[in-house]
């Protein structure tokens, strides 16, 4: 029965790329093809989890393909099925069901159909990944898909300014808990010197010995997963997102921020529970945060205008108390409630736009104002206090801002010189200075090679800052983006004992994307000499083929799981001890914003409204 569990992710494939080659014009076949794919999809699961349960609830692991093998490291896909793969998956492919017949009609005649539908069973794909993985390289390629699936979701209303602006502000907060991920898939790889598999950590007295002889990087594994978990499940201080996510079609607001997306965060604390259970510092940090957002989230919730925010935030109350119940182990409890949640917000959701009509309807013929007397009292004074700290969602987005993303703009903003000709050509010295030494190694002393590792990542951080924080030139931008690639291939290859095909297959993707994305920016240029990245200008619209092309460029840049690069990445990080905390740190932290820097290119030059006045002008908001 273990063969079967690869049709999970195969059949969401298959019909995501059917649906590719499907004429825009024909919505039916589109509807179809999603539909009948998933309910497909849901029968095999049906009758898969009927034996299951006949077979006695016997746990699957299942490793099915070794995409790549070395000496000291493996990266393969692996499929894992157990109680809580059961119900996430069958509450998944229950909703995702029922929204695509619903999506079927309610986006009748939107001219985004076609890319509606894409989307759709390009998410599912990605859900079906994370449910179903058995270790965590199999999970990121699911969570790096529900990422990009959100992103374009969204800023699915592409011509307005308020979808392609949120879009950016919840991947970037997004990208952060991506990156905590990675990092603690690196420590996982020194802490266990393998590719460490989901149904190996449930195994009784795998992590004792463990546990005592690496304490510090497991509780520091433990904290940097708490972060992932936080920002997808939108956990104070990262609530404020959720409610921004509904700026997409009210369809996927309810699939994704509504049901499934924003759940796997409790999927993951379930998977590596045996790496916090005995910690009580963790346990307590879980606690504090999911008790301290069900307060605030449900405060917020009663006081909002927005029938979409209202119900954001009621559903991270819930996931909040789902979080206390997970650190206090009762995950039966948690899975009744994630499946309560998930169908109770889709409901909410696809009626909310009928529901509105009636209130409205209600208000305009029986509205009777309250007549409330002012009170002066110290009591008062501090529920209007409260009550305005909840209209303004406690100003959590300015609080990120200020704490996430100025320092970086600080950075950028204070090597202006970098701009310069001069500059630029005592950089590229440097850089083949540092290339030269990787064969001749006497050229530079001995006591200075083992600080150059370091020098050359922070020297890639700071081309990293440059492009997060360009606004005059989208290809200037975009040559920062490849310079700080090539640096952190520098970097790492400083260490002895690398192997250089791994630097190969980092580059590979990279290199290509670079070109291709480089001569798409180049040929936008030439329509009106006008690069800037000051504002939007919406070229989407008239150059559709060159904006989904740019869009797989910037995916492969980032190591997205159709290229070398995503291995690439994973195999890199292996040649990094625990030890070099500086050279982690920058490196982290550039992979943090590149992402943002290069999904801004693309947004800023391909989204948006149009700067031509012939195009009609869209609303801000959706």
């Amino acid at each position: 029965m273990e063969h079967l569990l690869q049709l999970f992710v195969y059949l969401p494939l298959l019909a995501f790329f059917i649906s590719l080659f499907v004429n825009g014009k024909k919505e039916k076949p589109l509807a179809n093809i999603a539909i009948v794919s998933i309910g497909i999809h849901s029968a095999i699961l049906l009758i898969i989890t009927t034996l299951w349960i006949i077979n006695k609830c016997t746990t699957i692991d299942y490793k099915h393909l070794i995409l790549y093998k070395s000496a000291k490291f493996e990266f393969f896909i692996n499929f894992y099925f157990d109680k809580t793969t059961a119900v996430f998956a069958l509450v998944g492919s229950l909703v995702s069901l029922s929204v695509t017949i619903f999506s079927k009609y309610y986006m009748h005649r939107d001219e985004g159909y076609k890319r509606f539908f894409n989307t759709l069973l390009f998410f599912y794909l990605g859900y079906n990944f994370v449910i179903f993985s058995g270790n965590f390289e199999t999970l990121f390629i699911g969570w790096e898909i529900l990422g990009i699936t959100s992103f374009l979701l969204i800023s699915f209303y592409r011509d307005r300014y308020l979808p392609v602006k949120n879009g950016l502000k919840v991947i970037s907060l997004y990208r952060l808990g991506d990156v905590c991920l990675i990092v603690a898939m690196w420590m996982a790889h020194h802490i266990f010197h393998k590719n460490i598999t989901f149904h190996e950590l449930q195994t009784a007295g795998f992590l004792t010995a463990l546990l005592v002889e690496h304490p510090t990087y497991i509780q520091t594994m433990c904290l940097l997963i708490v972060v992932a978990v936080s920002i997808k499940s939108a956990q104070l201080p990262f609530s404020s997102w959720l409610a921004r996510a509904m700026e997409g079609p009210t369809v996927s607001s309810a699939i994704f921020y509504g049901s499934l997306s924003v759940h796997l965060g409790i999927f993951l604390l379930i998977r590596t529970t045996p790496l916090w259970e005995n910690n009580v510092i963790i346990k307590s940090i879980l606690i504090f945060i999911g008790l301290s957002t069900s307060i605030i989230a449900s405060s917020i919730a009663s006081v909002q205008s927005s029938v979409k925010t209202q119900i954001a935030y009621s559903s991270i109350t819930q996931i909040g108390i789902m979080f206390m119940e997970v650190a206090l182990g009762f995950h039966v409890l948690a899975l009744i409630h994630f499946a309560g949640n998930a169908f109770l917000r889709t409901y909410q959701l696809l009626v909310s736009p009928s529901v509105l009509g009636y209130l409205i309807h209600d208000m305009v013929f029986s509205f009777v104002p309250t007549q409330q007397a002012s009170e002066n009292t110290f009591l008062a004074k501090i529920k209007n206090t409260i009550f305005l700290l909840n209209i303004r969602e406690w100003n959590i987005d300015m609080y990120l801002y200020k704490v996430l993303w100025n320092p970086f703009k600080w950075i950028g903003n204070s090597f202006n010189f970098l701009d310069k000709t001069a500059s630029l050509i005592f950089v590229v010295l440097l850089y083949f200075i540092g290339f030269i030494n990787l064969f001749t190694t006497k050229l530079i002393p001995e006591s200075i090679v083992l600080l150059l590792d370091i020098f050359y990542a922070i020297l890639a951080f700071i081309f990293i800052v440059k492009a997060f924080t360009e606004r005059k030139n989208a290809i200037r931008a975009w040559l920062y983006i490849i310079t700080s690639q090539l640096l952190i291939a520098l970097a790492i290859s400083m260490n002895e004992h690398i192997d250089f095909m791994h630097i190969a297959m980092y580059l590979s993707g990279i290199l290509v994307a670079a070109i291709i994305g480089l001569i798409c920016l180049l040929k936008i240029k030439a329509i009106d000499n006008d690069i800037s990245l000051n504002y939007f200008h919406g070229y989407a619209q008239e150059r559709k083929g060159i904006a989904a092309i740019f869009l797989l460029c910037c995916l492969a840049l980032l190591g997205f799981p159709f290229t070398p690069t995503f291995i690439g990445i994973d195999l890199l990080f292996t040649y990094i001890h625990t030890h070099e905390t500086i050279l982690i740190i920058s490196i982290a932290l550039g992979f943090i914003l590149i992402e943002i820097a290069v999904l801004r290119i693309y947004a800023r030059i391909f989204l948006g409204q149009h700067k031509k006045a012939y195009h009609p002008i869209a609303y801000r908001s959706s």
